[in-house]
């Protein structure tokens, strides 16, 4: 059996290797584009900025070390021309000879990856991409000539990774980014702690405005700023890299993507596809959706593997679990969030805490931002999203495999999870917001998001702020009045209305305040995520800029 691989990068190695270690008489021969194999795209960035300082740690395997250990027969600077497959054949050249040959296949599997977008606009041949060794490279080169400034074009995961390893280089980075803001699996009032970082550490954004016009020392955008640009990054995005299968006569699924089924087969049953030129299926809907996950690439790799080899093997959905390093912080995602939630007319409850990455009083640890979206009826985990120092990893891997094995919001509360004062607490911020979702979905606790102050004030709701004296008279909700927790019995006469919308600084004593007052005969709501919640997003931008102007 003759088993061809079109691309050497992550899930088409994958498919390579383990198709090897099931049988060890096929022919298989892997095609690969570019002058490398086998290496790690997703630390390209840190090899920018010099915290990966050789370019040969990049590079996992050689040709060499794949037919030693593997027997693989990888041909690299060769380039799939076309597919013809009735006859199962490849026209294939290759960079190094200049020569052009027919290649016939048993089984092909399409690995290709995608694409950067390049917008067709004046001067955009001066901007570079990042997706290759060769890329690094290119992007390395420049670096070296000290250039002033750069400008990256996109707010995404390689853009501001991108940034701040030019910033380590001591280049001025502008970000450019079309959207309101960075990051876009993050909802805004998560985006916002991300945003704040890259000012902090001398990152110029400019969100909200696109790209139109590169000329020879600077770009100028949707909004009129022109910006010095010696050096220019474009990460905008990614598309399956679809030519070949098109051309095949294979199916291209709604997303833009080639159609597979649940063991990866294209239209064709002897024509697999992985990776990011394929479509995948989302775990919470069944939807078809692109997610450019290098583990993910893997995972389905070793699916059509398997299948090839005549295993059972099951099916491989994606919940698009994420995770980035800008600066100090961490910044990780895991499925949909309130944005896409909302637009799909699926009702749903959130939750926002900020807890410490360990036990408070063990000394160093960091507070962090938490949210998580569930189903209001069922309890389904939805999404979530977590930002800072310590222990944001930790817990997005948590809720990612709670997800997938089905365990509810409410449940999350059961889970023993390790602990000692070192790694985290009694309990721990995964029990937590377990703790508040059974409170939420049993009635036991109201919540109003940052989002609804608003409405609750136009239906007659008092704005109550139960924090100190101090924490109030360093900033407060407009219209609220303040009321420490502590006070509350003794002032309770100061209440004239009924209706009560209460904050503390995190949520907690906000909880508690909210349930004595019930208990006072008061329809209390919670602000969730309290006012520090509320302090990180666009309401509170928004009345901060109005404060400003006037």
């Amino acid at each position: 059996m003759r088993i061809v691989i079109i691309g050497g990068v992550a899930g088409g190695m994958s498919a390579a290797t383990r198709m090897r270690r099931l049988n060890a008489d096929a022919e298989i021969i892997v095609i690969e584009k570019s002058g490398h194999v086998s290496y790690a795209n997703c630390g390209l960035p840190y090899y920018v900025g010099g915290v990966i300082e050789e370019e040969e740690a990049l590079l996992l395997q050689t040709p060499a070390s794949l037919h030693a250990r593997f027997r693989l027969d990888v041909r690299i600077s060769s380039e799939v021309e076309s597919i013809n497959p009735s006859a199962k054949t490849l026209r294939v050249k290759s960079e190094l000879s200049s020569e052009s040959y027919e290649l016939n296949f048993d089984k092909l599997i399409m690995s290709p990856g995608a694409s950067p977008v390049v917008p067709p606009i004046p001067g955009i041949e001066r901007a570079m991409t990042l997706r290759t060794v060769e890329d690094v490279e290119r992007i390395f080169n420049c670096v070296a000539q000290k250039p002033a400034n750069a400008v990256v074009i996109g707010g995404g995961f390689i853009g501001v990774e991108i940034a701040e390893n030019l910033i380590h280089r001591g280049i001025n980075t502008s970000i450019v980014e079309a959207s309101p803001q960075l990051l876009a699996p993050l909802d805004p009032e998560m985006a916002t702690l991300v945003a704040r970082e890259m000012a902090k550490n001398n990152v110029e954004l400019h969100l909200g405005a696109s790209l139109q016009e590169i000329s020879e020392s600077t770009v100028v955008l949707s909004n009129g700023a022109v910006l010095a640009a010696e050096m220019i990054i474009l990460a905008i995005g990614v598309r399956p890299d679809i030519k070949l299968a098109r051309e095949a006569g294979l199916t291209i699924g709604a997303r833009g993507g080639i159609e597979v089924d649940e063991f990866n087969r294209t239209s064709n049953p002897d024509i697999y596809a992985v990776g990011d030129v394929a479509e995948k299926v989302d775990a919470l809907d069944g939807s078809s959706t692109l997610v450019p996950l290098a583990n993910l690439a893997n995972r389905h790799g070793r699916v059509v593997a398997d299948h090839i080899a005549g295993r059972s093997t099951r099916p491989v959905k994606t919940i698009g679990t994420a995770i980035v390093k800008v600066f100090d912080l961490m910044i990780a995602a895991t499925g949909w969030n309130e944005k896409r939630l909302s637009t799909s007319g699926r009702a749903f409850k959130v939750i926002h805490t900020h807890p410490n990455s360990h036990a408070g009083y063990y000394p160093g640890a960091k507070q962090m931002a938490l949210k998580i979206i569930f189903d209001a009826k069922t309890g389904e985990i939805l999404g979530a999203q977590g930002v800072g120092i310590e222990g944001v990893d930790k817990r997005i891997d948590v809720i990612a495999t709670a997800i997938r094995g089905g365990i509810t919001a409410p449940e999350l509360a059961d889970l023993e999870l390790a602990y000692a004062p070192p790694f985290g607490s009694a309990k721990d911020p995964i029990n937590m917001l377990g703790y508040i979702a059974e409170n939420m979905m049993s009635g036991l606790l109201e919540t109003a998001q940052w989002n609804q102050i608003e409405e609750f004030k136009d239906r007659g709701f008092q704005l109550v702020d139960v924090r100190t004296s101090s924490e109030y008279a360093a900033g407060s909700i407009p219209g609220a009045i303040s009321m420490p927790v502590d006070e509350i019995r003794n002032r309770i006469a100061e209440l004239t209305n009924k209706d009560v919308l209460v904050n503390c600084q995190v949520g907690q004593r906000g909880h508690t305040a909210t349930m004595l007052l019930k208990e006072l005969g008061f329809n209390a709501v919670n602000l969730d995520g309290g006012y520090l919640t509320w302090s990180i997003s666009p309401a509170a931008i928004q009345t901060k800029e109005h404060e400003y102007v006037s």
